[in-house]
């Protein structure tokens, strides 16, 4: 696998950065602040990363675990209420 192959969807980080690859991916990761990166969604995320450039996990694992990692915290968004159908 490579570095370079692309998220499906790019991930948008708090601060504004654009994750469109894995090496996106891994350079914002490498650029966190250590206590920042402790956290155990970072550490799935890291993992899951170097899984799917290595080949041994596939690419939509680590683009979900990065995903939830940029936005843990972060409160769910309400859910959008079902129109009810006519009988």
């Amino acid at each position: 696998m490579s570095w370079s192959r692309a998220f499906h969807v790019p991930i948008t980080t708090p601060d504004g950065l654009m994750l469109r690859t894995l090496r996106d991916a891994g350079e914002y990761i490498q650029a966190l602040p250590r206590g920042k990166y402790k956290q155990p969604e970072w550490q799935i995320a890291a993992e899951m990363l170097l899984a799917a450039v290595e080949g041994s996990g596939p690419l939509m694992f680590a683009e979900l675990a990065i995903r939830k990692a940029v936005n843990a915290g972060k409160p769910a968004p309400e859910p959008t209420p079902r129109r009810k159908t006519k009988k």
